[in-house]
């Protein structure tokens, strides 16, 4: 049976509509209306969300992680449903929801099992020294504790793994914090038949109903009603950098300020080294060329910058770089708006001094096209532009005239989620000198590979220096997330009973 969407809020375990509505916008089916949400449901869920934290943030780890699993559990339950309505609303191929999907479950199991070993609690005792000399010192153990209720926001790009239950609020939900979910209009019956599953789950784990609410469509007042609610204490965020910064800066000017973990945006160059391009120029090409227009170029991490010093195997790698982007056809974006920004950024770096276009197709409606450009070393410094990221399947070589322009380059970028370095053995001692220049530029280096996957483990970061993030010691992705939602507490000569998961 397919899923017809009902268009309400879920706020703490209630169905709620509103006065008002807005049309979802598929890329293909039938539309359906959904309740605008208003500042009034977002305060009753952030109430609802603080009365819950004084039940959850003391569960215990087994019941949090009972909790998670049983949300997978929830989702899968509902798969077929899930996969229909999300292809509808994003375009998205069954392949990519379905495997969006496993990502999302999975992630939500990682976690269960990752807050049950325990170690993520970071737990440090000082036993108590009484005939320590001049001074005795006390007993002291420090544990880390959840912060209170979330705010997250849901990604455009990401239906699932980044949304109603993605990263952001399974950390939060692992951690001990109630969540509060600003759905995207997007995909707003996807983020709904999950906050279903998610309900289930509260239910049949006894959870306090306010542990989860999600608050759907809703113009700039809803989003800045819930990161300003004195209830909320940390904010998830991915998303434009304009969007992100916005919100930023209403959680430092708020009377308490709280941290804003915002996931903006990232060119992620790839520096090609002289004897890798020279030994397998081709083959690189040809994985760019995949990497680049995966998904139609909308992911976060998508490799749209590729510097490589001039020569002759710089002409071959363009070369094959063209000819392997021509043969990519046409795919439909997320929605509208993001189809127009993929134009408009086209048309600012079409228009850039010091840019020859090799592959342009008109791109007039939501279905978008691979573009490739070429510019100089000296012209991409001198064009700060040039480095602000196209959301969408658009790439640039850039033409280094020397190894020292080279490391000017990475010197000149901004913070950035990946950097990449493709390289052979002879390229060792160039890669060396790069090395501490991208350390401080990245939160991930990859060497000859492509960043368009990212996997969900301990030692992952999805996160880099601003504006790549807001907080460059945090990821959105792995179990280091969870970190992000809790802070450390010290508790001095406290009887044992009295401290939580010591």
């Amino acid at each position: 049976m397919s899923f017809k969407p009902h268009g309400k809020h879920l706020i703490a375990g209630s169905w709620v509509s509103s006065d008002w509505t807005f049309q979802s916008e598929p890329a293909q089916g039938n539309a359906h209306a959904f309740s605008v949400g208003t500042p009034e449901q977002v305060d009753a869920a952030c109430r609802a969300a603080e009365e819950a934290f004084w039940t959850y943030g003391h569960t215990s780890r087994e019941e949090r992680a009972r909790f998670l699993n049983t949300i997978a559990d929830e989702i899968e339950a509902r798969a077929y449903a899930i996969t229909e309505i999300g292809t509808s609303e994003t375009g998205l191929p069954e392949a990519r929801l379905q495997g969006e999907r496993g990502r999302t479950t999975g992630q939500l199991r990682t976690f269960a099992q990752h807050i049950l070993n325990g170690d993520y609690l970071d737990r440090r005792h000082d036993t108590a020294l009484p005939d320590r000399q001049p001074l005795p010192r006390p007993d002291i153990k420090l544990v880390q504790r959840p912060v209170g209720p979330v705010a997250v926001f849901g990604a455009s790009n990401f239906p699932l793994a980044f949304s109603t239950a993605g990263g952001d609020t399974a950390a939060a939900l692992a951690a001990g914090c109630p969540v509060v979910v600003k759905g995207h209009s997007a995909h707003p019956g996807t983020g709904e038949i999950v906050a279903d599953a998610i309900d289930a789950a509260v239910k049949a784990c006894n959870m306090p109903a306010g542990v989860f609410s999600l608050i759907q469509g809703g113009n700039r007042a809803v989003g800045q009603a819930l990161v300003q609610h004195p209830d909320i204490a940390a904010v998830g965020f991915t998303g434009s950098l304009g969007g992100g910064r916005a919100l930023f800066d209403l959680c430092a000017k708020r009377p308490v300020p709280i941290p804003f973990f915002g996931e903006l945006g990232s060119v992620n160059p790839m520096f090609l080294l002289p004897a890798a391009i020279s030994e397998r120029g081709k083959a690189i090409a040809e994985g760019w060329a995949g990497s680049l227009t995966m998904g139609a170029g909308q992911f976060c991490t998508n490799p749209g910058i590729a510097l490589v010093i001039d020569g002759a195997d710089t002409d071959a790698f363009i070369q094959a770089a063209t000819d392997a982007l021509a043969d990519k056809g046409k795919q439909t974006m997320l929605t509208d708006g993001i189809a127009e920004a993929y134009r408009s950024g086209t048309r600012r770096v079409s228009g850039s001094t010091g840019i020859r276009e090799l592959i342009g197709t008109a791109c007039d409606t939501r279905e978008a096209a691979p573009y490739l450009f070429e510019t100089s070393g000296d012209a991409w410094l001198a064009n700060e532009e040039l480095a602000e990221e196209v959301f969408g399947p658009l790439g640039i070589v850039v033409r280094v005239r020397d190894e020292a322009q080279l490391l000017e380059i990475a010197k000149h970028l901004q913070g950035q989620l990946t950097c990449t370095l493709h390289l052979n053995d002879a390229d060792q001692d160039l890669a060396a000198r790069l090395m501490p220049v991208l350390e401080r530029k990245a939160g991930r280096i990859l060497a000859n590979g492509f960043p368009t996957g990212v996997e969900v483990s301990d030692a992952m970061v999805h996160g880099g220096p601003y504006p790549a993030s807001t907080n460059f010691g945090a990821t959105s992705v792995g179990t280091l997330a969870i970190r992000r939602f809790l802070r450390p507490v010290s508790f001095q000569n406290m009887p044992g009973n009295l401290v939580s998961d010591f």
